[in-house]
């Protein structure tokens, strides 16, 4: 009869997290999917902006400007491996760092990899893992770290 609450409430919208280390534009068309994702990432201080798919993606994109997108490649109107090849091909967003998360078949690695993808997740993934490489791309390949460095272990840290 009314909405079900099953965990906790999580917002639809872009929220700004007080002393987020970085921004992060998720692109998935599953509802579900962008939801496990964001809060991953918020719980790690992340900020963490949505787009349904590639064509969404690229009309926020530059508005958003994120440190970081993930992109699912089964999407409607704009799927990811293409919306990776726009983004590669856009000045702008050139040398952003672009994870695919999705189920990972040889293809969409080699089709990845050959429009300039960043990393890959298959789903369903482990959310330490998801904070890990976010973080690991974020700190940035071009030398602008934001924190420390990477002088920090890989191993997990299940901080709370």
């Amino acid at each position: 009869m009314g909405k079900r609450r099953t965990r906790w409430p999580v917002p639809t919208y872009s929220r700004v997290v007080p002393g987020a280390s970085g921004r992060v534009l998720v692109v998935d068309d599953n509802k579900v999917i962008r939801q496990l994702i964001r809060v991953n990432l918020e719980l790690e201080g992340i900020e963490v902006v949505t787009a349904a798919d590639g064509a969404e993606c690229l009309e926020v994109v530059h508005q958003v400007r994120p440190d970081l997108v993930t992109l699912d490649v089964v999407m409607p109107r704009l799927d990811g491996l293409r919306t990776a090849g726009r983004l590669r091909s856009d000045p702008r967003t050139r040398d952003l760092p672009l994870v695919i998360v999705s189920a990972c078949s040889q293809y969409e690695v080699d089709s990845g990899l050959d429009v300039g993808v960043d990393a890959f997740l298959a789903k369903p993934f482990d959310p330490q893992e998801l904070v890990r490489l976010v973080r690991g791309l974020i700190v940035d390949p071009l030398g602008r770290a934001r924190g420390t460095g990477d002088a920090e272990p890989a191993t997990g840290h299940a901080g709370g």
